[in-house]
C-alpha cells in the first residue's frame, strides 16, 4: 500500500534491476521527473541510505529511478520518500 502522509509522499519499491529501481506512488502524488527519492532502511541488520533520481513515468502510479549509489540490499516493499 502506498501513502501520502502529511507533507511526505511515500511510495514502495516494486522492482530492482541493476542500477535502476521502480517505485509505486499514489496516482495523484506521482513524483516529477528529475526529483530525488530517498530510501533509508534497516532490513535484517543491513542499513541502506540511498538516493535515486526519477527518470521515467511508467504509468499506473509507477516511476523508474536511477540509483545514485549501490542497489545492494534493496528489496521490494521498501519505503521510498519523494523529496520534491
Amino acid at each position: 500500500m502506498v501513502t501520502a502522509t502529511g507533507s511526505k509522499n511515500i511510495g514502495k519499491i516494486t522492482q530492482v534491476i541493476g542500477s535502476t529501481f521502480d517505485c509505486e506512488f499514489p496516482d495523484n502524488k506521482l513524483p516529477e521527473i528529475y526529483n530525488a527519492v530517498k530510501i533509508d532502511s534497516n532490513q535484517k541488520g543491513v542499513e541502506i541510505h540511498l538516493t535515486g533520481e526519477v527518470q521515467q513515468h511508467l504509468g499506473g502510479g509507477r516511476v523508474r529511478c536511477v540509483a545514485l549509489g549501490s542497489t545492494d540490499g534493496l528489496i521490494r516493499g521498501m519505503d521510498v520518500v519523494d523529496t520534491g
